[in-house]
């Protein structure tokens, strides 16, 4: 059995329409400029009172507007408090073991009370590699790490700044006002 050989080619040759890219220059002005006229007679229309089914594109001026983030969006993580004002956390490691990010890091001790078993003597996630899966959320059994802070904007100007200490975790609290259907997930 003989072995043929299939020579491939890789790149075709353009033709001189292509090579000139004006017809693609001036099919997409066309495009541009019917969104526009499109979107200009269904705002003109609206304006003189005149029903269409469709309405036309409004544009936010994010970040002065805010159009309101789902009830199930995950922003930025927070540690829970005890009623007596201690993180929640037992430290059982298993948000740690579980994040696909290994994001979260954890040095757990002993509590000083009895009938607790252990704490988080540090409790330290790293923003910048976090892919806000929501996994550490799901596995931890106390309820002491959640999602629903209702901050997204975490950018920084440096790695360290991305490194959320446990004190940072404990201060931020939730925050419902950026979720626009916030009542119904709670009547659900």
């Amino acid at each position: 059995m003989a072995i043929t050989v299939k020579k491939i080619e890789f790149r075709r040759k353009l033709t001189f329409l292509e090579r000139i890219w004006l017809p693609e220059i001036l099919r997409g002005l066309w495009i541009t400029n019917r969104h526009f006229v499109v979107n200009l007679s269904l705002h003109i229309l609206n304006a003189v009172g005149i029903k269409t089914r469709r309405k036309g594109a409004v544009t936010i001026q994010y970040p002065e507007q805010h159009r309101g983030y789902h009830w199930r969006l995950r922003t930025a993580h927070y540690l829970t408090r005890r009623e007596g004002g201690g993180p929640r956390c037992v430290g059982c490691m298993m948000c740690e073991t579980i994040c696909p990010a290994k994001c979260i890091y954890i040095v757990a001790k002993e509590h000083p009370d009895p009938e607790t078993e252990k704490q988080a003597a540090s409790f330290t996630i790293d923003m910048g590699k976090c892919v806000y899966c929501g996994l550490c959320v799901e596995a931890c059994p106390e309820d002491a790490i959640r999602m629903d802070s209702g901050h997204l904007e975490i950018s920084c100007y440096s790695r360290q700044e991305m490194m959320y200490p446990i004190d940072r975790l404990l201060a931020t609290e939730h925050d419902p006002a950026p979720y626009k259907d916030y009542k119904r997930f709670l009547q659900e």
